[in-house]
């Protein structure tokens, strides 16, 4: 019997066309939030619970149009405790929200790509009070579901990031990230120039054990692998370049551990170069990280592709205004590679 004297029966469901692909535990996370992962791995090594009548894993794919049985399930949590504080997302001004909204350069109804600001965390962690995943309510726009992350980046880092509206479309993202069909235009620049100013940067990285937060490191025994290209596209003499760079994977802080790796750090990324990520002279440059995520493309969920610019952030203008670069340069510099 159910707390309020009704008698708890089996129940099936259709999947919807937006749960295309989605796995069966984050199906049952969405629909049934009381369920914890260890109740519905026991339901599902009895048998209790069934795709289109077969027996499925945690981890099954949905279809569209499948049923799903639902055996009796455990009733929802009490409330918390009178006293008890709930938890709840840091608070988000109307002023904010909007200034988020107004950083939205694509939107339909399964994507938006958001130029993301340098110094704004993506996703929570120590010190972290205010970050964007606590703040995409403000772009749900007419949408029922909250977006998602499907990828990430350094809270120094700007431009270029995809959030997925639905989650036929998170399923469809995060695979299109993980297979590599995502490619990712960084702009940056380097103190000193790239010798040759062309290449392929192969050094596999692992955690580093550090205090003051995440830092990855070159090892070659126990880094996952990575690769960068890069390619110079403008240079002040000696003294600092302008390159564009290609992550063919995603480790953390990659380009910024592989461009010091060869000896031209990123310029103001202290964390990994030290004062040698400064230049002498100059005031008028920030002391910020000058890396910035141009351009995403990547396959739309549904059809077509994404091919989306962020334009130049104002913390990388002085620099661009001090050295001479080209802010207005539009191709793709890697297109005519082959690999």
């Amino acid at each position: 019997m159910a707390n309020d004297g009704s008698v708890k029966v089996v129940e099936t469901r259709l999947v919807d066309a937006d749960e295309a692909e989605m796995r069966l535990d984050r199906w049952f996370k969405r629909h049934f939030p009381q369920l914890s992962h260890i109740q519905l791995q026991k339901l599902l090594r009895t048998g209790q619970v069934r795709v289109d009548g077969k027996r499925a894993e945690a981890n099954s794919r949905l279809a569209a149009g499948q049923s799903v049985r639902i055996p009796p399930l455990p009733d929802a949590p009490p409330p918390p405790a009178e006293g008890a504080r709930p938890v709840k997302r840091p608070a988000i001004s109307d002023k904010e929200a909007e200034a988020l909204r107004r950083r939205v350069l694509y939107r339909d109804s399964d994507v938006i790509v958001l130029d993301k600001p340098a110094g704004m965390a993506v996703q929570g962690g120590t010190g972290q009070s205010k970050h964007l995943d606590a703040m995409l309510d403000a772009l749900m726009f007419d949408a029922t579901e909250r977006p998602k992350l499907v990828h990430r980046l350094d809270k120094d880092t700007s431009g270029c990031l995809v959030l997925a509206r639905t989650s036929f479309a998170a399923t469809r993202l995060t695979s299109a990230f993980r297979s590599r069909d995502a490619r990712k235009i960084y702009w940056a620049v380097t103190v000193g120039v790239p010798d040759p100013r062309q290449g392929r940067i192969d050094l596999a990285l692992a955690k580093e054990a550090a205090s003051g937060g995440e830092r990855m490191a070159v090892d070659e025994e126990e880094g996952q692998h990575a690769i960068t290209y890069y390619t110079v596209l403008e240079h002040a003499h000696r003294r600092a370049a302008f390159v564009a760079l290609w992550p063919r994977t995603g480790r953390t802080h990659q380009l910024r551990v592989h461009m010091n790796a060869i000896g031209t750090p990123i310029l103001g990324d202290g964390k990994y170069a030290g004062q040698n990520a400064f230049l002498e002279g100059g005031a008028e440059v920030k002391r910020q990280l000058h890396l910035h995520a141009r351009r995403i493309i990547l396959p739309h969920p549904r059809h077509g592709t994404i091919d989306v610019t962020a334009p130049l952030p104002e913390h990388m203008r002085p620099a661009w205004d001090y050295f001479g670069f080209s802010a207005n340069l539009k191709e793709d510099p890697f297109q005519a590679l082959e690999f």
